[in-house]
């Protein structure tokens, strides 16, 4: 997972595939100059539209949502 040149602007992007949806974890910087975690999911809908959705974490939380995915992935991978 390295920074693949896919969103010049990211200090950070990886994608993940999965059927006709596609995840993509970018790190950015706010005007503000705080850096945030960007979750989207692109997905192809039933009439072929691509749909698109972004979850912003900043940095004050990012502990927190990672213990809050960490717990729930070890729910799902049991």
């Amino acid at each position: 997972m390295t920074n693949n040149g896919a969103n010049n602007n990211a200090l950070f992007s990886t994608m993940v595939k999965a059927g006709r949806t596609t995840y993509f974890v970018d790190v950015r910087e706010a005007k503000n100059g705080s850096k945030f975690i960007a979750i989207s999911e692109t997905r192809i809908d039933a009439d072929d539209k691509k749909q698109r959705s972004t979850v912003r974490v900043f940095g004050e939380t990012v502990n927190e949502f990672r213990q809050a995915i960490d717990e729930a992935a070890g729910i799902v991978a049991h």
